[in-house]
């Protein structure tokens, strides 16, 4: 039987955690390890007999565990650039393509709205023109321009009023929540910060923490959990932790792996927050780049029209069309005419 492989186990992370916020430095950390070894086992003595070899073989395992975990790191930085690059390239082949896109939209932009034969248009549709083979109009009777009807055009919509209602309740404080009796929680787009309280003089070895990517447990040992339930999404473990503060408040990060998406919860049985209400802050915004931020602001944007019952950054820009149309046809009547969007 292969013995176990401790180079990748997170189980002991909240107790080196709590021993880094206590020394405060490298050093200091690893002085506790050996200062252990020497004081409570025959780490640097070695077997009986061992002589002055029993301290060479400690000092060379510890250079063995060392250069072991310095290749682990060398080998993950690797990947990481790698998948970076990776990243990277798909990234830029992305905006090669909107960039395409966007050219070919502004090309044709001038062709899209047509008079049809009898005087109407549609600004929902773009027409192609072709020079070679347009043929003059049919001579018509005139009319006022008339627009395709919306099917709705003048009827009650009630389809959809509770989510045009106003709400009028308040943004989530710090993007979050308090789940009664359980605890408070914020978040950023990359992270949740969740504060369990605790007994007085609680130590993180009476806890017991278990932080799985899609599943969150915790307690106090030898009693009932106080949360075990599926998280609403998946985190990265390997980057979250948690620790004990001031002897009565368990502070658990957790890392998103999702970083583009707002929670409505932490876990999926706990109340849920409105997150079109969710207000992230202009330095988070900043931290993304140019595209991905443009994204998400217009995101929020829509979000917040569509609460308020008004246009979308879509709708308005079918507006601007159809008013710089009215505005190069002052001759045409436009009191009649049916709106299609």
């Amino acid at each position: 039987m292969a013995p176990p492989d401790f180079t990748n186990d997170d189980r002991f992370d909240g107790l080196y955690t709590n021993l880094a916020n206590q020394t405060r430095g490298i050093e200091p950390l690893l002085d506790t390890v050996f200062s252990f070894l020497r004081r409570k086992s025959d780490f640097f003595a070695g077997p009986p007999g061992s002589g002055d070899k029993g301290t060479e073989n400690a000092i060379a395992t510890v250079h063995g565990v060392l250069q072991k975990h310095a290749d682990i790191y060398l080998r993950d930085q690797k990947k990481a650039e790698e998948e970076e690059r990776r990243k990277e390239e798909v990234k830029r082949k992305k905006k090669e393509e909107a960039e395409k896109k966007k050219r070919k939209k502004e090309q044709s932009e001038e062709g899209i709205i047509e008079l049809d034969a009898d005087g109407g248009f549609d600004i929902s549709q773009s027409s192609e023109v072709d020079d070679t083979e347009s043929k003059p109009p049919a001579k018509q009777e005139e009319k006022p321009a008339t627009l395709p009807q919306s099917e709705d055009d003048g009827q009650p919509n009630d389809e959809g009023d509770d989510d045009n209602k106003e709400d009028d309740s308040p943004p989530p404080v710090g993007n979050g929540g308090t789940v009664d009796g359980k605890y408070v929680w914020t978040q950023t787009l990359e992270e949740l910060t969740v504060s369990v309280p605790l007994p007085e003089n609680t130590r993180g070895r009476d806890l017991n923490v278990t932080m799985n990517k899609n599943h969150l447990k915790i307690g106090l040992k030898g009693q009932t959990l106080m949360i075990n339930d599926d998280l609403t999404k998946t985190i990265i473990v390997d980057d979250s932790f948690w620790t004990v503060e001031d002897g009565n408040r368990l502070v658990l990060t957790l890392q998103k792996l999702n970083r583009m998406e707002w929670w409505e919860s932490v876990c999926e049985n706990d109340p849920k927050i409105n997150i079109q209400k969710v207000q992230p802050e202009n330095s988070q915004l900043s931290d993304l780049d140019g595209e991905t931020r443009q994204t998400v602001e217009k995101m929020m944007y829509d979000q917040r029209q569509k609460a308020m019952g008004k246009p979308t950054s879509e709708e308005e820009k079918k507006n601007e069309i159809l008013e710089k149309f009215k505005r190069s046809h002052p001759e045409m009547d436009f009191s009649q005419a049916k709106i299609s969007m």
